[in-house]
């Protein structure tokens, strides 16, 4: 792809795009010793009890209060809205399901969103397994602008680099510049350690600047 002629401030995170009614949830710190009930957020533990009770009311404030980041998080990860909404009903179905295996090992939000991404891993491979049996399918549905950028073009050549990343490392991107989520907490999301954790986002700033920020001019500044 082409060079845009702009600079990251990697100094401050991205702020996922404000939408009508949407408050951002302010992640729960994992700490160790915590029970099933989640632990030292009580808004968390809550909603881990309701939830282990298979109270519907609980599950309704899970979706009230998560929902919406959730599905945020699932459209920068699969690319269009129909896919995730299918990603975050199909997380809820799973969480109902396997409620009875949280053991409080993390944050019950942080259980919630392994799931998700889990999920969305699952969905963007059923969707590789279809265009290869499919070939001649028509082109699919482009991936809708999502990340946050005051002009097109720069948001549009940010969508272009991520989709340039692993999957590990647009994972770790995504849930700790878009959404916010610290590093203790993707690292129980994605079962792997802090340090990794670190690691991989530094790895995955680095392509980006790579890919995104413009190339030297030329020190002779003229023709050869």
């Amino acid at each position: 792809m082409g060079s845009v002629g702009f600079t990251l401030p990697w100094e401050h995170r991205i702020s996922p795009v404000a939408r009508e009614g949407e408050s951002r949830v302010q992640p729960s710190e994992l700490q160790a010793g915590q029970n099933r009930t989640g632990g030292g957020n009580p808004e968390d533990a809550a909603l881990a009890a309701g939830c282990l009770a298979l109270d519907m009311r609980a599950f309704e404030q899970l979706y009230r209060s998560q929902g919406a980041r959730m599905k945020n998080l699932a459209r920068n990860l699969l690319g269009t809205q129909s896919e995730a909404e299918d990603a975050v009903q199909e997380t809820f179905l799973k969480v109902q399901r396997s409620i009875a295996t949280y053991r409080g090992q993390s944050s019950f939000v942080t259980w919630v969103f392994r799931i998700l991404v889990n999920t969305c891993h699952d969905l963007r491979r059923r969707r590789l397994r279809r265009k290869e049996q499919q070939p001649d399918e028509p082109e699919a549905q482009q991936p809708e602008p999502r990340a946050p950028g005051a002009h097109p073009s720069l948001r549009m050549a940010l969508e272009r680099a991520l989709a340039e990343l692993t999957e590990h490392q647009r994972d770790v991107f995504l849930l700790y510049e878009v959404e916010g989520f610290r590093h203790a907490e993707i690292a129980g999301m994605l079962k792997i350690s802090e340090t990794a954790s670190k690691n991989t986002l530094f790895q995955a700033k680095k392509n980006l600047r790579g890919m995104l920020e413009p190339p030297p001019k030329s020190a002779a500044g003229g023709m050869p």
